[in-house]
């Protein structure tokens, strides 16, 4: 994991909810088997946890225990086509005009990969 290791984690955890991985209703590792896989402190592990949570991807139940929430795969795939719009393709599409590629082209080299 490259840049804010709790950033990793969230990232991961959206990745297993995506993958199917972790689905709706399912029970989140602990935070503390979370920092043991990643060997993180567990504050750090917590903070990924709370990233979710605070966007309503994992929902926490008191006394019970941490749950991936319902509409969670939608909202995560959701939020990452946005991301991707606004960041990569926008950036993509920014560079291929500077480069003089049309959009033309451009489709034909991403249908060629």
């Amino acid at each position: 994991m490259e840049g804010k290791i709790y950033l990793g984690v969230a990232r991961d955890l959206e990745n297993a909810i995506m993958e199917g991985k972790l689905r709706e209703g399912a029970v989140v590792p602990s935070t503390h088997q979370v920092a043991e896989q990643y060997e993180i402190n567990p504050a750090t592990a917590a903070r990924g946890v709370a990233v979710l949570t605070a966007r309503g991807i994992l929902q926490k139940k008191r006394g019970i225990g941490l749950f991936v929430a319902e509409g969670a795969r939608e909202r995560v795939i959701e939020e990452r086509r946005e991301a991707f719009r606004e960041g990569l393709l926008k950036e993509t599409l920014e560079e291929a005009h500077i480069l003089g590629i049309s959009r033309r082209d451009l489709m034909a080299m991403i249908m060629s990969r």
